[in-house]
């Protein structure tokens, strides 16, 4: 694995790659690596000639500061889980490096409807931040095949968005969720759990799933209720949001039409630590 800093050398080399013929997969990361990650470059290398991942804790899609200073950093690790799944390039810039001219907002991205529900009502500012550093390193890397997982539904859509706003020619693939035995979805988030709440989070997924087994039979208000009570019975302290939504658009339903696909959604705290997930329904 070839391990590059920044950006020039990066670029003459995926030129030189790409002009012999050879297709780009990218799996963009912010570091502390699990499964999910990996699965994510095991799909690239299956569709592609040489697979690159980067690694970049991006300051700018956080809206909260304490967030951003307890993110995991395990780069020693991160490396090895990317040499031991046979990653060609890692790119591993510095702030400086992505963010030149300061963290000062450059552009703002239009995101209409996606970004004023759900976790971007909850998260003010974090998809454009999230738009800002993929549009930056996609510019950079200019990717056959752009890797991401499910478990980030919205911020898949939202890339999705972009991509088709600035017509960059890059093909989005979404990997499905990566998860413990427990059924929990893996996340660099689980790390600040206790063995305890971690064992206890698996209640996301149970609510979720007890959506997937009822929705056809049971009201829409009257499921999203008992799932928050199976989060409250769970342990979590604190629930944002369990909506039940058009797949495509993520605007909320009130009734189960078996012709639209559905996804559930759910964000909640459980030590302090924000989780997500997201099920399809049908």
């Amino acid at each position: 694995m070839i391990i590059l800093k920044e950006i020039y050398p990066l670029q003459q080399l995926l030129l030189q790659l790409k002009n012999s013929g050879k297709t780009i997969g990218f799996v963009p990361t912010m570091g502390a690596l699990h499964d999910g990650h990996i699965a994510l470059i095991e799909k690239s290398r299956k569709a592609n000639d040489i697979t690159i991942a980067s690694i970049f804790v991006n300051p700018t899609q956080f809206n909260d500061s304490k967030d951003y200073d307890k993110y995991p950093v395990t780069i020693e690790n991160d490396i090895l889980l990317l040499e031991k799944a046979k990653t060609s390039i890692l790119f591993l810039p510095a702030i400086s490096e992505i963010y030149p001219n300061g963290l000062v907002q450059d552009a703002q991205y239009n995101l209409g409807f996606l970004e004023t529900v759900l976790e971007g009502f909850y998260r003010p500012g974090h998809f454009q931040g999230v738009c800002r550093v993929v549009h930056k390193l996609l510019n950079i890397v200019v990717p056959h095949n752009l890797f991401m997982g499910q478990k980030d539904y919205q911020q898949c859509m939202v890339a999705a968005k972009l991509i088709e706003l600035y017509q960059i020619p890059t093909h989005l693939q979404i990997v499905a969720t990566q998860r413990e035995t427990t059924g929990l979805a893996r996340s660099s988030r689980n790390m600040r759990l206790s063995p305890q709440a971690k064992q206890n989070a698996a209640g996301i997924y149970a609510a979720l799933n007890y959506i997937k087994n009822n929705i056809a039979i049971t009201s829409i208000p009257a499921l999203k209720t008992e799932a928050v009570e199976m989060l409250k019975n769970a342990g979590f302290q604190k629930i944002d949001y369990i909506e039940i939504c058009d797949a495509k658009t993520l605007v909320p339903v009130e009734m189960y039409v078996d012709k639209i696909k559905l996804v559930a959604l759910a964000a909640a705290f459980i030590e302090d630590v924000r989780l997500i997930d997201n099920m399809l329904l049908n």
